[in-house]
């Protein structure tokens, strides 16, 4: 019960199939005796791959590890259309998909690069009225839903089964937050002239942390339960990467932490960074260019570390 109060860090998760994002969440409370944990991007329960977890105070960094872009592999199925936009659902419509190419593929692959429009599905989370879609949805209601602007910074075909009636596609993608694969299926589709569904889906990369930085369910049960845990956590700053980093010595990191004014080396730097002092971080910053100072924003050091 004492070593739950010292965890703090990022927790990188394996997501198992058939587990929804709160699962994953409860489980690991109770092994840690725990109530202060977050996650950084919900997964559909049918889905795998990285989930990172923030325990302690490391939930303050959630916001900005959302930000991120995060990276799938997608296998969709050509010439059949859902009302879920998957396999799970029931199925709405199919036809003969036989006559699509592999170069009529990358020619709609292309076509859903960079910033586009996606139209939410009803089997999800957002709400309208006050209620999620996929309540609605469980009711057989329909509600006009806006679209949503999300960017696919990358898409690449992996394997492509055609000259059949239902061809398999594997895709990778690089994507913003807010972005649905199942809708990116079914749109990539309607490019094609035939319907579609996602098949299966495997997150690869969230928050800059892949497979190799993950642990199982069954290893974090196996650690919280010998108390090691807290020797596999990812330190805070690991999912901040993407901020530049700034090196003060120890005294500035001090007054720093006490709230104080710091003074910007570079009149040029703006936006979020990341302090460090004598080597430790300090936490995120605004760097004020006008000022010539530093901001705090969370501050995760305190001044007896310096």
């Amino acid at each position: 019960m004492e070593q739950s109060k010292e965890l703090e860090g990022i927790l990188a998760v394996w997501k198992p199939a058939g587990w929804t994002s709160h699962d994953v969440v409860a489980k690991v409370r109770r092994w840690t005796r725990m109530r202060r944990i977050g996650h950084a991007g919900t997964l559909d329960p049918q889905v795998t791959g990285v989930l990172p977890l923030c325990l302690g105070r490391a939930t303050r960094v959630v916001e900005y590890m959302q930000e991120l872009p995060k990276a799938y592999e997608t296998v969709m199925q050509l010439g059949v259309a859902t009302d879920t936009e998957d396999l799970t659902g029931t199925v709405l419509d199919t036809s003969d998909a036989s006559h699509v190419t592999e170069a009529m593929l990358r020619e709609a692959l292309a076509r859903f690069t960079g910033e586009i429009e996606q139209v939410p599905p009803m089997y999800s989370a957002v709400k309208v009225g006050g209620r999620k879609l996929y309540e609605l949805a469980r009711e057989g209601k329909t509600v006009e839903r806006k679209a949503r602007k999300v960017t696919i910074h990358s898409l690449e075909l992996r394997f492509a089964e055609l000259g059949v009636p239902r061809p398999r596609i594997g895709f990778g993608a690089v994507c913003s937050k807010g972005t649905y694969i199942r809708t990116l299926c079914v749109d990539i589709g309607r490019a094609l002239g035939v319907p579609a569904a996602m098949e299966s889906l495997v997150r690869t990369m969230s928050a800059g942390l892949g497979e190799s930085d993950c642990l199982t369910m069954e290893r974090i049960e196996a650690l919280a339960a010998s108390g090691e845990l807290a020797d596999a956590l990812l330190p805070v700053d690991r999912a901040l990467g993407h901020y530049p980093r700034i090196d003060v010595g120890a005294a500035a990191a001090a007054r720093a932490v006490r709230g104080q004014r710091v003074k910007l080396a570079s009149p040029q730097q703006e936006g979020l960074v990341r302090l460090y002092g004598a080597g430790r971080f300090v936490g995120l910053f605004e760097a004020d260019g006008d000022a010539g100072v530093l901001r705090p924003v969370k501050v995760f050091a305190s001044a007896d570390e310096f």
